[in-house]
């Protein structure tokens, strides 16, 4: 079920919105909801295929693992 949200925008932000939304014959509502999950997709998630290439690297596994269990350890410093 579709819920509704708040968003609180600056005139400038919004005419900017407003304007790109025009262009593309579509809602303010519909461009950012589908900026917002381009966005994620980009910079969030882990493609399968780059998935299936990490966790196939025997060697990349067990450092990422080490360096979790260190890491919960809290063991060796951090480097700001």
């Amino acid at each position: 079920m579709p819920k509704t949200i708040t968003l609180r925008l600056d005139d400038k932000v919004y005419d900017k919105l407003q304007k790109a939304a025009a262009h593309d014959n579509r809602s303010i509502s519909n461009l950012i909801e589908t900026l917002a999950l381009r966005k994620l997709e980009e910079d969030i998630f882990v493609n399968t295929s780059e998935m299936q290439e990490i966790v196939s690297n025997v060697k990349l596994m067990h450092k990422l693992k080490r360096g979790h269990l260190d890491a919960k350890s809290r063991k060796g410093k951090l480097i700001g």
